[in-house]
């Protein structure tokens, strides 16, 4: 393929999905500017195996790819006190019940956009998520991909991301609810 039909086609598929690539750097990197390096290296990356994308979901790939370039960049750039490992016995000594994966049925994390104090503590609860969770709970809820598309971004297997995915709802419940008891 020559470099202009190349051009053409990268941005046929990838540039509509600039907008979710930053935002789920946006989400992992928690930094605009990081996010920005992460988005241009993974679009570098994207443009160069262009020829390994054979069709289907461009928007799944490239977030694949702005992942996986994510966590090259955090090797590279961040200390390993920045990466926060999912410590189960941390979490149930703050109080989180990490084996519950079920979630209040009133509960309803659109509910919980109303209002701009609520969008604040609903960033300041997604920022403190491990970022395994903070991922699929982004992909999910903020990107509405499909279990199926986020196990393909993540690279991990359904039940992977439906285990994640209530974990990351309990955590984000529990969060809401110790910052403002009265909703």
């Amino acid at each position: 393929m020559d470099e202009r039909n190349k051009v053409r086609r990268f941005e046929e598929i990838f540039v509509v999905h600039l907008d979710a690539a930053y935002d789920l750097a946006r989400w992992l990197t928690r930094d605009d500017n990081d996010a920005e390096d992460v988005v241009q290296e993974a679009c570098l990356r994207a443009y160069k195996f262009l020829d390994g994308f054979h069709g289907g979901n461009g928007r799944a790939w490239l977030l694949a790819v702005v992942r996986n370039t994510y966590y090259t960049w955090l090797e590279k750039n961040r200390s390993q006190a920045r990466n926060v490992p999912f410590d189960e016995d941390t979490l149930a000594a703050d109080g989180y019940d990490v084996d519950a994966l079920t979630v209040d049925a009133n509960y309803s994390v659109d509910r919980s956009l109303d209002g701009e104090d609520n969008r604040r503590l609903m960033n300041q609860a997604l920022e403190q998520l491990p970022p395994e969770f903070r991922e699929v709970i982004v992909l999910r809820e903020l990107e509405d991909m499909s279990y199926k598309e986020i196990a393909s971004v993540a690279n991990i297997p359904i039940g992977t991301v439906m285990s994640r995915l209530a974990r990351a709802r309990k955590l984000l419940q529990k969060s809401l609810q110790q910052a403002n008891p009265e909703a």
